[in-house]
């Protein structure tokens, strides 16, 4: 019989704030569900309403966990084709508006019972694990996986700080070197981190795999289907590609010319992005943010998408499931989707041009089972359990099932103290309210308030002490 496994994911936001912290992980805990040999259950922050209000859009608040629960059950459920079996867990979070995060306050790991401390999926490790101060992941759990999602050292270098560049980048080695047993890089574009691998572990919500089916079995009529040219879509900042974007129709609208290109996003940089691209001699409409999926995106032929920004760009994989033409940069967050034919790569704005050219005057190339499948959840899952060795046997006292000469031993177990010490002296640091604060910790959050622990069912803070 195969091991039963207790796997819990913890991740860095939750619905209904459509962020790739939140909604990877919640397919990712759903898909793994599927395996009947598997316990898993998804461990999401919770935000008092205050929070609340500076994060989730449109208003939506939540007056209990339980609400919450449902909100992002129903949002999964209408997304998948079976009922996910896994359970979701709250553990107490505060926004940082300095870093635009949400932060863990207190020990997460207790949120987990020891007896299912088994294998623990930090989404995000360098940010679940900057001010951890509570057991040490690797002793309460028998391995612990990261996943890093993000490259934070791009959004410092973007500040100009090279003082905090260089220490954030020792920092995110230190952490994920004395918690995590193995790091999943989404792609090359991610900082390398101790006991690293590259792959991508993330798949595409399966409605825009049943889109490009659709769209596929339209195609035998003899005439195209996709009856639109070029757009691209994401959050209207100007960090999001639209700087390059606008830069390449700018220098090249004479090649381009006849070109109309569609924008669709909101964000704090929307009049500045209109204005800009007012000024091109190209027609480039700016329209409101819309969902991926909506029906008004299914007649476009051809995506552009020459940012650079994202590890793994979410709305590629979404094009190129729906069975578009991708246009964008030869980069290391773009490595991933080489393996399509309808990805065509460029290195400069002259390939750009010709590339974009071309692909609205050709047809795309009709996506085989074999790489559809490659972006779907399915296909991840198989990815993250090799990428993980998840199925290996796991054991933390004796990982190694052959013998090793008595020098190797040695080594392993002076390697296993020095971590233990290095582990000891963070959660030293971590327990200290100044050094928290200097390293840019949110105050007195070495544990949950009394209202975070109301809402979350927690033990009552005690009384303070009388000084």
């Amino acid at each position: 019989m195969l091991e039963k496994r207790y796997i819990a994911i913890y991740t860095t936001a939750s619905l209904p704030w459509m962020t790739g912290t939140a909604v990877n992980p919640l397919f990712r805990a759903a898909y793994f569900a599927k395996n009947v040999d598997w316990e898993v259950t998804l461990v999401i922050p919770w935000l008092s309403l205050n929070d609340q209000g500076l994060v989730y859009p449109n208003n939506i608040t939540f007056s209990s966990p339980s609400d919450q629960e449902k909100y992002v059950r129903q949002w999964i459920e209408g997304r998948i084709d079976f009922i996910p079996r896994f359970m979701i867990c709250f553990y107490p979070g505060k926004f940082s508006k300095e870093m635009r995060s949400i932060l863990p306050i207190g020990d997460i790991t207790e949120i987990i019972p020891d007896e299912e401390a088994d294998i623990a999926i930090l989404e995000e490790p360098e940010h679940l694990t900057w001010y951890h101060h509570g057991q040490k992941w690797k002793s309460k759990f028998r391995r612990v996986i990261g996943v890093v999602h993000t490259n934070y050292l791009e959004y410092v270098k973007r500040e100009k700080n090279s003082l905090i560049a260089c220490f954030l980048r020792y920092a995110n080695c230190w952490v994920t070197y004395i918690y995590c047993d193995k790091n999943i890089r989404l792609s090359g574009a991610t900082q390398d981190l101790p006991r690293s691998t590259v792959c991508n572990v993330h798949g595409v919500n399966p409605k825009f795999i049943e889109i490009g089916k659709v769209m596929s079995g339209l195609q035998p009529s003899g005439r195209s289907v996709f009856t639109k040219g070029a757009y691209y879509i994401g959050k209207m900042i100007w960090s999001k590609g639209y700087r390059e974007l606008l830069k390449l129709l700018s220098k090249h609208q004479n090649k381009l010319s006849g070109l109309q290109v569609d924008l669709y996003g909101s964000g704090e940089d929307s009049a500045e992005i209109s204005q800009a691209a007012e000024k091109l001699n190209l027609a480039v409409r700016i329209h409101p943010g819309r969902d991926h999926a909506d029906p008004i995106f299914h007649d476009y032929k051809v995506f552009l998408n020459p940012s650079t920004t994202d590890v793994v760009c979410t709305t590629t994989a979404e094009a190129l499931a729906m069975g578009k033409i991708v246009i964008c940069a030869n980069h290391p967050s773009n490595e991933f989707f080489k393996q399509f034919p309808n990805c065509r790569q460029f290195n400069n704005g002259d390939e750009f041009a010709r590339l974009t050219l071309e692909a609205l005057a050709g047809e795309p190339a009709p996506l085989t089972e074999e790489l559809r499948r490659e972006l779907s959840w399915e296909a991840a899952t198989e990815r993250f359990v090799l990428a993980a060795e998840l199925d290996r046997s796991i054991s933390r006292s004796s990982s190694i099932s052959f013998p090793l000469p008595p020098t190797f031993i040695r080594i392993g177990n002076v390697k296993r103290k020095l971590e233990d010490v290095s582990a000891s002296l963070h959660q030293t640091v971590s327990g200290i309210e100044t050094a928290r604060r200097a390293f840019g910790a949110l105050p007195k959050s070495l544990s949950p308030d009394e209202q975070q622990c109301r809402e979350l069912g927690l033990a009552l803070p005690g009384p303070k002490k009388k000084s």
